[in-house]
């Protein structure tokens, strides 16, 4: 192969990903024609079509489908080369890319980037605030920080603390609908990721109903402070805004965990290894905000 048969299977791979010229552009950050050119070039090298180009986008060709598998070889393979280049250093310098959730992030992350800044000066953190969970093994982050009861087996977790939950509500809220939610909840709205019956069934309130379904947490207590209903979040979160209040007399609600992630290639990497160290320290110090 040439040595730019790579760059251009790559691209051929965003493509059929996006579905659209346009789509893999904008996820390359390179511009329409360039696109365009490396899949014709790489038609040219195979002598066919790999694609069926219309209005509606890009759809396989049977070659096309087929390079699809020695493709995503390729690509696992350049992944895995540079996972172990990126994992050999021993100073800790350089850039440690986070993936977090923004919730996560709004609560705790300044302090513990302020700290970490002080301690490692030469470690520059690059924050991936999103709900999606980045995938460590194509390296779209070095260390996810995520909420889960469990973590699957293809990564190196550390669970850094077990949070716990509570009931949340603007306090003109609680005064509004407090004699109604002294018992189940009747009369009262829950303010939630989802309308779940099995969640709400098992709920401190499970005749309250589920209204204006929100999916973040940050975005649910702003909904919360304005009146709207109630919010079960963890405490270490709602406890930190002065504009809502624990509904009186429910008892706090199990959580989850919160884990730090790294693919195994990375867990001798200085510079990975020092973040995790530090964050996962920084809550263990902490844990009581977490836990009541």
């Amino acid at each position: 192969m040439h040595d730019t048969d790579w760059d251009r299977i790559r691209i051929f791979l965003e493509a059929m990903r996006a579905g659209s010229l346009r789509g893999a552009s904008e996820k390359l950050g390179v511009n329409h024609a360039t696109i365009n050119r490396a899949i014709s070039r790489l038609e040219e090298t195979y002598g066919t079509r790999l694609f069926d180009r219309s209005a509606g986008g890009l759809s396989l060709t049977q070659p096309g489908e087929a390079l699809v598998e020695h493709a995503e070889e390729m690509e696992a393979q350049a992944f895995q080369i540079a996972r172990k280049i990126s994992g050999l250093d021993s100073h800790p310098s350089g850039v440690v890319r986070v993936s977090i959730s923004p919730s996560l992030a709004h609560r705790f992350f300044a302090p513990i980037l302020a700290g970490f800044s002080e301690a490692f000066p030469d470690i520059d953190v690059r924050l991936i605030a999103t709900n999606q969970r980045s995938n460590l093994a194509r390296m779209e982050a070095d260390v996810s920080i995520r909420v889960a009861d469990r973590v699957s087996d293809d990564v190196v977790g550390r669970r850094a603390v077990k949070f716990v939950q509570a009931v949340y509500a603007a306090p003109e809220y609680v005064q509004r609908v407090g004699p109604l939610t002294l018992g189940d909840g009747t009369g009262a709205h829950w303010i939630n990721f989802r309308s779940d019956p099995k969640w709400i069934k098992a709920s401190p309130f499970p005749n309250a109903k589920p209204r204006h379904l929100i999916p973040e947490i940050t975005m649910q207590i702003e909904a919360a402070a304005e009146g709207v209903g109630m919010v079960l979040v963890p405490t270490f979160i709602g406890d930190a805004d002065p504009r809502i209040v624990r509904v009186p007399d429910i008892p706090i609600q199990p959580g989850y965990s919160i884990w730090l992630l790294l693919h195994d290639d990375l867990r001798h990497s200085a510079r990975v290894r020092a973040f995790v160290d530090f964050t996962a320290q920084y809550i263990s110090e902490r844990k009581r905000m977490f836990t009541r």
